[in-house]
């Protein structure tokens, strides 16, 4: 290995220390930086043998922090992960549609939000909810069941 591919090795596992990079993130930053091309692409297929860089594991985490820590839902926690620059292939794998996982994370941040909308009257808290929910990526046909439910079982 060249002095000048070392460096970019050892900057590539620097910022691989501070946090997991998808392969598309770690490339754009060796650009950035002014690695040469080759070196670049020689150091991420070293990184992926070795196993330091994986897309598929960083999916995982990812998946896991967008809908257990953020409470997204899928759309939200798939535009999420695209912002990390994951294909579209290996999130389609990761995340799998299920509509009573939604529910219950709709739930969540229901109760979550609930006592900061109580003091508004009860159309301007419904729009409030709604639109909360919708920017966390939930359909509004999930939401709107998610509110006919609570509704059903008690006062919002």
């Amino acid at each position: 290995m060249t002095g000048s591919a070392a460096k970019t090795r050892a900057y590539a596992l620097t910022l691989l220390r501070y946090r997991d990079r998808s392969e598309k993130e770690l490339r754009d930053r060796l650009r950035k930086k002014g690695c040469h091309p080759e070196e670049i692409e020689a150091v991420i297929g070293n990184l992926r043998d070795s196993g330091f860089l994986n897309d598929e594991v960083l999916a995982e985490n990812l998946k896991r922090q967008a809908m257990a820590n953020k409470l997204l839902a899928f759309d939200g926690a798939r535009r999420f992960m695209q912002q990390r620059g994951l294909s579209r292939e290996i999130i389609d794998r990761v995340l799998a549609y299920d509509e009573e996982t939604e529910l219950l994370g709709i739930e969540r941040l229901i109760d979550k939000k609930k006592k900061s909308i109580e003091k508004y009257p009860e159309p301007k808290r419904t729009r409030s909810l709604i639109g909360f929910l919708m920017r966390k990526g939930y359909p509004l046909h999930v939401i709107r069941k998610a509110l006919k439910n609570r509704c059903r079982d008690e006062e919002i």
